[in-house]
């Protein structure tokens, strides 16, 4: 599992892309600042093409449900992993899920 950091591709089911925001900037991969617990919660999503007269797009992240450090951690914060996955506030409800499509870098990796 590589590490996910503020550059890294997290997106929605529907490839809607989320607004990633990095909580922490002293630990980076190759300069870009890694992303800690709760920094993938409650983010934007932009773009999500799943919509019409009643269905809602995805807008937000919610409560991630996999993907955090077991071990790992930062300033007492564990760090995002590319097993990430969660729910999203989009249509079904507690269906849609937002996960790493890609981790945009290669130098890092963890077991867990």
């Amino acid at each position: 599992m590589r590490w996910i950091h503020l550059n890294s591709l997290i997106a929605c089911d529907h490839d809607g892309r989320v607004t990633n925001r990095a909580s922490q900037h002293w630990l980076t991969v190759a300069g870009v600042p890694v992303l800690v617990d709760a920094d993938p919660e409650g983010r934007d999503i932009v773009a999500c093409p799943n919509y019409g007269p009643t269905i809602k797009p995805c807008a937000k992240t919610l409560a991630v449900r996999v993907g955090y450090s077991d071990w790992l951690r930062v300033d007492g914060h564990r760090i995002v992993l590319s097993h990430l996955a969660g729910f999203t506030d989009g249509t079904p409800p507690g269906l849609v899920h937002h996960t790493v499509h890609d981790p945009r870098q290669r130098l890092v990796e963890a077991d867990r």
